[in-house]
């Protein structure tokens, strides 16, 4: 079993590699001793690999480093939306509008552009001029070059009255602007938007904008979607931009139709275009109560156009009685409606004259009984209720009594001494009078001198207070001069507005009748009395049931024809005036 036992264990000693001082027993032969070429070069290797360890490292660190600053600057940014730190408009729309659709995590921000227009035609050359430079530009002028064979027609270049834009550059959302000053984007006085969704959010942004743009005096919203809760948006911060005169939201269709609430009490429009926004008679109706009733009318508004609506006679007879008691609408359209003569006859009334109403006479009472005692409600100072005269007698006091009979007691004694000193006193009230003259103007002076100083300008830059002018009040029809004709009283009529289309309507000879018949009523109160207003200075009725040929047509555009305003005579031939001058 020992012998076994060595025997294989000397037999694997045999077979198996024993390691002996770094090599093989059976390997008869020695390792060579690495070169010190290779030495250098093996710690070169060693260097440079702890050298980039030693970067990747520093990399990290600065990674770790500058992440956590992003995500520290990422956490003190306010976030798109946020309302802890609103923004402030400054007037700049682009900047501001801009900013105001990023924080409300829009997705299509509209960019802010200058309007295009169209580019401007050189002026032509002088005839001299270009009669002399003909010769030298033909002989300076070069051969064309041959036309090539074969390829076609050669390519024209664009003319210069126009410019192109890519491919749907034209449909995309923009907000367009005109300003005074190319360069300054807080000079914006015109707005135009057109061709795309107005929502109410985005309605917000624009008031943010425009309440702080002081020289915004148009809005133009053409076929923008408006609704009932944008136009209320619009109309509750119109009142608040102050130099703003001028709205145009054609093309805008609501079912609500509460248009009218934009030319309410506290509105300052001068100018309000509504074409074509389907209005009916029950918007025309609500829009005829805006411009006057018997308490109240509008002031601010001079221009209202209603052309392309679907307004009847019902709607015209509303828009005709709020016209009743405004005294300040100049012109009015109603270009392309449905209005027949029963409307053209309620206009033709209001324009020449008109009966009250029971509301308007008890109002007109209201108002003579106010201007003519105005003073009548006021009770009489305290100090002067005992000397009143309308006080009965049974109420007067003793006292009095006994003062009057010591007066008139003391009249008869010192009546002899007064005759006398007469004379004495007439020379000495001169004298006083000079005197008290002469103190009243030092006293006026030196008042005067005060105000100016506190009214003025002191060293510290106190601003002197500005005096508000006065705006003249309107006249109240209720409170103009009035007829009695069949019991009734007759007042004239509307004489403020100055221009009425009613083209493209149904109107047929009756109404055209009672039109002239307005029109020459206005001539002939405008002759013999020189009230307010001047009539209407133009009318349109062109395109109606009546043909051009029609006998009224005539007679109202003739009569018209020399009140127009832009009327030019024609030109007098030398035949007529030599017939004129003999």
């Amino acid at each position: 079993m020992a012998s076994s036992r060595r025997g294989s264990g000397s037999s694997g000693g045999r077979d198996a590699p024993s390691v002996m001082g770094g090599h093989r027993e059976g390997n008869t032969n020695t390792p060579k001793s690495p070169s010190p070429q290779s030495k250098k070069s093996f710690a070169s290797f060693v260097k440079k690999v702890k050298m980039g360890k030693k970067i990747e490292k520093a990399l990290k660190d600065k990674g770790h480093s500058s992440a956590s600053q992003e995500h520290e600057d990422d956490s003190k940014t306010p976030e798109p939306g946020d309302d802890s730190e609103p923004h402030v408009c400054t007037g700049n729309l682009s900047v501001d509008f801009t900013e105001l659709c990023r924080r409300n995590n829009m997705a299509v921000i509209p960019p802010v552009v200058q309007r295009p227009h169209r580019p401007v035609t050189p002026p032509p050359e002088p005839a001299s001029k270009a009669e002399k430079g003909k010769g030298k530009q033909q002989q300076q002028q070069p051969e064309p070059d041959p036309e090539p064979e074969g390829e076609g027609e050669p390519v024209e270049p664009p003319p210069k009255t126009y410019t192109t834009k890519d491919k749907y550059e034209y449909f995309k959302p923009t907000v367009q602007v005109e300003m005074d000053n190319p360069d300054k984007w807080d000079t914006v006085t015109e707005v135009f938007v057109k061709g795309w969704k107005i929502d109410e959010t985005m309605m917000n942004v624009f008031k943010q904008c425009w309440l702080t743009m002081d020289r915004l005096h148009t809005i133009n919203l053409w076929d923008t979607g408006l609704t009932c809760d944008t136009v209320e948006i619009l109309s509750g911060f119109l009142p608040q931009c102050a130099n703003l005169k001028t709205v145009i939201l054609d093309g805008n269709p609501v079912p609500e139709e509460n248009w009218y609430s934009l030319i309410g009490d506290e509105s300052q429009i001068q100018t309000l275009s509504l074409r074509y926004n389907q209005i009916t008679d029950k918007g025309a109706e609500q829009i005829g109560k805006a411009l006057g009733t018997t308490q109240k009318a509008n002031t601010k508004l001079l221009s209202l156009n209603l052309n392309g609506n679907r307004i009847t006679d019902v709607g015209a007879t509303a828009i005709a009685g709020g016209l009743r008691m405004n005294r300040n609408l100049l012109s009015l359209s109603l270009e392309h409606n449905q209005i027949g003569d029963l409307g053209a006859k309620k206009f033709g009334e209001v324009l020449s004259r008109f009966p009250l109403t029971h509301e308007e006479v008890v109002e007109r009472r209201k108002l003579l009984s106010e201007k003519g005692a105005p003073d009548r409600t006021k009770s009489p100072p305290p100090s002067r209720r005992a000397d009143s005269k309308d006080r009965p007698g049974s109420v007067r006091s003793s006292s009095q009594i006994d003062k009057k009979r010591d007066k008139s007691s003391k009249k008869k004694d010192t009546k002899g001494k007064d005759e006398k000193d007469d004379k004495k006193g007439k020379k000495e009230d001169k004298t006083a009078g000079k005197k008290a003259s002469v103190v009243a103007e030092t006293a006026g002076k030196t008042a005067a001198k005060g105000k100016d100083k506190k009214g003025g300008k002191d060293k510290k830059g106190a601003v002197q207070q500005e005096a508000e002018p006065e705006t003249p009040e309107l006249a109240n029809p209720l409170l103009e001069q009035v007829e009695n004709i069949n019991h009734e009283l007759w007042v004239p009529g509307n004489r403020v507005l100055i221009s009425l289309n009613l083209k493209k309507n149904l109107i047929g000879s009756e109404g055209m009748k009672e039109l002239l018949k307005a029109i020459q009523y206005q001539t002939t109160f405008s002759k013999l009395s020189s009230g307010s207003g001047t009539g209407l200075m133009r009318i349109c009725l062109n395109k109606n049931k009546v043909s051009m040929d029609n006998d009224i047509l005539e007679k109202i555009n003739q009569m018209m024809l020399t009140k127009d305003p832009f009327y030019k005579p024609p030109p007098s031939s030398p035949e007529n005036e030599s017939q004129v001058a003999g």
